[in-house]
């Protein structure tokens, strides 16, 4: 019996086979190759042959060179645009740090990435108008120097506003990076936070096809294009959610990584090389992945490339090897790459060592970023990556070309100058070159007249943002009165109350279809199951399985046309979706209003960056943070019990924080944000905790809208006995409760007489006491004004007690403020499992204590004797040896 070894194909049987394969590319093409070779692959695995895996192409163009689509601008304008604009962003930087020491900003990279946006800006990237929303770019952060100086030469921008780069409180500067915030007609997105551009620019993908999806409006010509650095590859958000973009089949999605093979400090791989492992990395999650590793002139030597030897070459050398070659002389680059075999050798001996010097990298030649580009926005199916071959620092020459110091380079010499000048042929005289001047040809000059037709064709200037989104009419507060009513006999937990608002909020005849539920796979956690089936979840292909639990109330439906975004367990993808629907008032004209709900614990803790970037962004929209409190949410334990939450929130300037015990607090709180986000416009994001804990939900008392929405309104009143003292508690969510039962206790057991006030929010209330003070200091001469907190707690007596499932300093944002000395009780320390009462009792917040800390503090007013105290501890069942809950 033969062995499966016996026989070895020959040279004919192995020719006969690749001419089949010529043949059937030859007459049916690429897809009918590609399906037969799938088919041989199939047939040999079930036979039980292990067939060649392999993700990475080699080390050349995806594009050959012959079916490179022809570039249709004039070549010697746009690449003398080019130059210019790479003169006047390497000015900027230079003139500010000089001018300026340490102002800071950054030349090289925008020098490796000037033709990958130029040729974008001539031909791809298309501006906003009337009869479609534009292109949205997610500009590479460190690259602003040179989009700046793109709009310098489209006259968006002065030679002013250049010489202000940095220095922004002038109101005439430029920002540092993209900022948004700081320049809202400017910019469209933050993206300097390294990693949150490209998983921002995912969510934003998707989120054009769910309102195309939905009906709200036709965004099917409009592309993401999002500029990354192969460095900030490293970053887990850049690559965490591109399988997500595969499989939505976001062909609407451009990923173009500059890979300069340098990070801040050295190579990305020095050992390795970042290009091919990108591109199995994006090959093997469903992308399509164009590489652009070789320049034109690249193109004759692979063409007599037969062997083969040249890209074997190419295949091997590590991107540390190419790091050196990009600062070495062309007898180096002769000696070391292509001194590897006298055939090689032989290949290139009709060049110099100045032509093997000025071989170009894919990335810089318009020819070849063109083909590419023209590729991807082509392809359909799947997103893009383009992955382009830069050189960081091109042109700097000496001054940092290529080198580890790139990164940081900010200042150059006279003779760097010259040099930079002379390579890119900007006309500036020996005189001015130590000036560095800004340099911008005239209004009918060839190069703005074709730079300008090119805009006009495209649709207008980028990056620009538009604030046009019309008005939506909020529905009035007497409408939410089944939240305001209340009665014992309704008993829920805040976050049901919220649940059954924004179903309400859903079935509105206006504003309904305007509002986004976004949800990271907690909707059953959250009582927001029912939610299903009246909004279905979003899916861009519908539901094609029959689920589960179809014969349920509450069964997972998912539709085409869902307004849910149920998007799993990623608490950064969602509020990436947040930031999408938040700002679609001003990248697509229309008015969406998210509201996403999250654990508390993984809010603010956990996509901080994110929050902030979306407050950067100009966002709006709700931040629900579900299952809130470090002693509410019990059994749950340290890593999902939210004490700090609402210190987090206040870090961001334009986020709006409340932390409501009562659902006609959730209404009022609600019905204002709507408001103000959506009638008035205002940016700002609002942030709520909602609990689980179920409680009677009482009516809305007479007159206590202001206070809710300004932070502050006395809820009940007690009276005591006579000179027994008078206190002030001050309580917050669930907790507020606590300090309702104190002053029972404190009325009933020794004669203490309180007043208790419900605290929605802490931050708002400082936030307005700190702006009536800085009014004040700056304006001594006139009838000093009085805060909120000042005017409502006027002649209020006694010592101030506050609580709230949060740690001190929450609270304690306000006490320089009040009338008179103030205790604090809070959760500092880790969250534990056990009962709400064991957690309350562990942290020292139940009414017990509360009760207890106020009769201490009346007695260190001696408003009452001290012996009360120590018999009270003992009423009450303090332990005094009790550990610090901050230590335990």
């Amino acid at each position: 019996m033969a062995k499966e070894s016996d026989h070895v194909l020959s040279q004919a049987e192995i020719t006969e086979w690749l001419e089949a394969l010529e043949d059937v590319l030859r007459r049916q093409g690429r897809e009918s190759a590609r399906r037969l070779l799938g088919l041989l692959h199939n047939r040999a695995r079930r036979s039980g042959v292990e067939t060649p895996f392999e993700l990475n192409s080699p080390y050349i163009n995806t594009i050959p060179a012959a079916e490179e689509a022809r570039f249709p601008g004039s070549w010697e304008i746009e690449k003398r645009l080019k130059s210019i604009t790479r003169w006047n962003a390497m000015a900027m930087v230079v003139r500010a740090n000089r001018e300026n020491e340490g102002i800071g900003g950054h030349i090289s990279t925008f020098a490796s990435t000037a033709t990958l946006f130029e040729v974008g800006f001539n031909h791809l990237f298309r501006g906003r108008t009337e009869n479609q929303p534009g292109d949205i770019v997610y500009f590479q952060g460190h690259a602003a120097p040179g989009i700046y100086a793109r709009a310098f030469l489209e006259g968006r921008l002065s030679e002013e506003n250049l010489r202000n780069f940095r220095r922004e409180t002038t109101g005439k500067g430029l920002s540092s990076y993209p900022h948004p915030w700081l320049m809202p007609n400017f910019w469209m997105v933050p993206t300097v936070s390294m990693g949150l551009g490209p998983l921002m620019a995912i969510y934003q993908a998707r989120f054009l096809r769910y309102l195309h999806n939905r009906g709200l409006m036709d965004t099917s010509q409009t592309r993401i294009w999002c500029f990354v650095g192969d460095g900030e590859t490293d970053e887990p958000e850049t690559l965490g959610s591109i399988s997500l973009a595969a499989r939505e089949k976001l062909d609407n999605l451009i990923f173009v990584v500059n890979c300069n093979l340098q990070r801040l400090d050295g190579p990305v791989r020095g050992n390795g090389k970042i290009i091919q492992e990108l591109e199995a990395i994006f090959h093997g999650a469903g992308w399509n992945v164009i590489k652009v590793v070789w320049g034109s002139d690249w193109d004759p030597l692979l063409a007599a490339d037969e062997d083969g030897l040249l890209v074997e070459r190419m295949n091997e050398t590590l991107d540390g090897e190419y790091q050196k070659y990009s600062v070495e002389p062309g007898d180096y680059i002769r000696k070391h790459f292509f001194g590897k075999s006298s055939q090689l050798l032989a290949m290139v001996e009709h060049l110099s060592d100045d032509q093997l010097r000025r071989l170009k990298r894919g990335g810089h030649d318009s020819r070849k970023v063109y083909a590419a580009y023209k590729a991807a926005v082509e392809h359909r199916g799947s997103p893009t990556v383009i992955l382009a071959k830069t050189i960081k620092g091109y042109g700097l020459g000496e001054a940092g070309e290529g080198r580890n110091v790139t990164h940081q380079q900010k200042k150059l010499n006279d003779e760097e100058l010259r040099e930079f000048r002379s390579r890119f042929g900007i006309p500036i005289s020996e005189r001015e070159i130590r000036e560095a001047p800004f340099y911008r040809p005239p209004e009918d000059s060839p190069e703005l007249q074709h730079l300008k037709r090119l805009r006009e064709k495209l649709g207008g200037f980028l990056p620009s943002r538009q604030e046009s989104a019309p008005a939506l009419e909020v529905p009035p507060l007497g409408e939410f009165k089944e939240f305001l009513q209340g009665g014992e006999d309704r008993k829920l937990a805040t976050t049901m109350a919220f649940v059954r608002l924004l179903t309400r909020l859903l079935r509105h005849e206006t504003l309904g279809k305007h509002i986004v539920p976004i949800i990271p796979d907690e909707a059953r956690t959250f009582g927001m199951d029912a939610l299903f089936r009246q909004c279905g979840i979003y899916s861009s292909v519908g539901q094609l399985y029959d689920p589960v639990d179809r014969e349920s109330l509450l069964y997972y439906r998912e539709a085409k046309d869902g307004q849910i975004l149920e998007e799993g367990i990623t608490e950064a993808g969602s509020i990436c979706s947040f930031i999408a629907a938040g700002t679609a008032y001003a990248h697509q004209g229309i008015n969406m209003i998210p509201f996403y709900t999250f654990y508390s614990m993984f809010g603010f803790q956990r996509i901080g960056d994110l929050v902030w970037a979306a407050a950067d962004a100009r966002a709006r929209g709700f931040l629900l943070g579900g299952t809130a409190g470090r002693t509410t949410l019990a059994g749950e334990g340290l890593q999902h019990q939210d004490g700090h939450s609402h210190l987090l929130a206040t870090t961001i300037p334009n986020l709006v924080a409340y932390d409501p015990a009562y659902a006609y607090e959730i209404a009022v709180i609600i019905q204002d944000g709507l408001r103000r986000m959506v009638r008035d416009q205002e940016t700002l994001i609002y942030y709520l905790t909602l609990y689980n804990e179920t409680y009677a939900m009482p009516a809305m008392p007479d007159g206590s809208e202001e206070g809710i929405l300004r932070g502050l309104y006395r809820l009940s009143s007690q009276p005591g006995k006579k000179n027994q003292g008078r206190a002030q508690l001050l309580g917050s969510g669930p907790i507020l409760r606590e300090a309702l039962r104190a002053q029972e206790i404190l009325a009933e057991r020794f004669g203490v007489g309180s007043d208790v006030w419900s605290v929605t929010s802490y931050k708002e209330l400082r936030r307005e006491a700190l702006a009536v003070e800085r009014w004040n200091l700056l304006h001594p001469d006139q009838q000093p004004r009085r805060s909120y907190l000042e005017e409502i707690l006027d002649g209020v007596e006694g010592p101030f007690v506050a609580v709230s499932d949060y740690m001190r300093l929450v609270c304690e944002q306000i006490a320089r403020w009040l009338p008179g000395r103030m205790t604090v009780l809070g959760t500092d320390g880790f969250g534990r499992s056990d009962t709400r009462v064991a957690l309350r009792r562990h942290f020292e917040i139940d009414a017990e204590h509360i009760a207890f800390a106020t009769l201490h503090a009346l007695a260190r007013e001696q408003r009452i004797e001290p012996k009360i105290v120590v018999e009270a501890r003992r009423l009450l069942g303090i332990d005094p040896e009790h550990i610090d809950p901050i230590l335990a």
